[in-house]
């Protein structure tokens, strides 16, 4: 292994934003940039509050963190051993029924924005909704304007038709930010093979999930579990389109998480999966502070320095350098 810790990037993290000690942890486990959800069942004004209070997170705790924009924040980020946050959603709901406002998000700083969570709407369906058309008329404009402005879209909660129109229907490549193939884990939330294959030939990545909900062992899951995730993924497309995606939700709490699997964040779910509190990841990859634990695990397994670097963030790099634009 090098001595320097190659540049590492989790393609989804939906932690607790504002408790100092989850900042400190990813840059304990050196993780130079995240895509830091700001937005699942949220409308404008409420995802404008959250940017409002990164800028207060920003401003206390510059030692930690910096905001990311452009390919070049996340070297200046990996440089100065902080780690660069890029605004992402997991829904495209903030924008209402109104395409100008991906251009106003854009200048306010998100960088990637989902199609869909889990259900339906106005651009498309989601993964867990009753019937799955595609993207609607309005979704295709969507997705053009998202090619226009730079923003990069992912489809890790998006429904099958859904995400294969936008595949094809993009002119820039997109992401499965955090997905598993379902050919290996048979679960609504991972992707058919014939969508990963279809995402890679146009020059997408998808970012192996670490959520353990997903794993057949639940919380009893270890880091190795994801490593077979990992090398399934690699297996199938090769390292240069596969990445990270942690899927990880530190501090979150019990109430949190009924929001979050309820119907359209208001109706709630019949049932929840019991989470840890406090939350714990994997055994192994318990928090961010333990990040570096992917590498040293892929190294074991024998895989070439080159490619640890791009699973753990190269892969992130290339795709945000075409799709941003800087």
């Amino acid at each position: 292994m090098p001595d320097r810790n190659p540049i590492t990037i989790d393609g989804l993290n939906t932690s607790a934003w504002g408790p100092r000690g989850v900042l400190e942890d990813l840059v304990a486990g050196d993780v130079s940039a995240i895509n830091a959800t700001i937005a699942i069942w949220d409308d404008f004004d409420s995802t404008m509050a959250a940017i409002s209070n990164w800028h207060q997170i920003f401003e206390e705790n510059s030692d930690l963190v910096m905001p990311v924009r452009t390919v070049d924040d996340i070297h200046a980020a990996h440089q100065s051993d902080r780690c660069g946050i890029i605004f992402g959603w997991q829904n495209a709901t903030p924008i209402g029924n109104d395409l100008s406002r991906l251009k106003l998000f854009h200048d306010l700083g998100v960088r990637i924005v989902q199609v869909t969570y889990n259900e339906r709407n106005l651009l498309g369906n989601g993964c867990y909704e009753l019937h799955d058309e595609g993207l609607s008329k309005f979704g295709l404009a969507a997705v053009a304007e998202m090619n226009r402005v730079g923003i990069l879209m992912d489809l890790s909660h998006v429904g099958d038709q859904t995400t294969l129109d936008t595949i094809e229907r993009s002119e820039l490549p997109v992401a499965i930010t955090h997905a598993n193939a379902r050919s290996q884990d048979d679960h609504p939330r991972n992707k058919t093979d014939e969508a990963i294959r279809l995402l890679v030939e146009k020059g997408g990545v998808i970012g192996a999930n670490g959520f353990p909900m997903f794993f057949p062992n639940g919380f009893e899951s270890t880091l190795d579990d994801y490593l077979d995730r990992i090398d399934y993924l690699v297996q199938m497309v090769g390292p240069d389109n596969v990445a990270l995606g942690s899927d990880m939700c530190t501090e979150q709490s019990r109430e949190w998480f009924e929001w979050l699997f309820s119907s359209q964040g208001t109706i709630p779910a019949e049932n929840v999966a019991a989470t840890p509190e406090l939350y714990v990841h994997l055994n192994g990859f318990a928090t961010e502070a333990e990040f570096q634990n992917i590498a040293a695990g892929l190294d074991r397994r024998g895989y070439a320095a080159d490619d640890i670097a791009k699973i753990m963030g190269g892969n992130w790099l290339r795709l945000f350098g075409e799709v941003w634009r800087d």
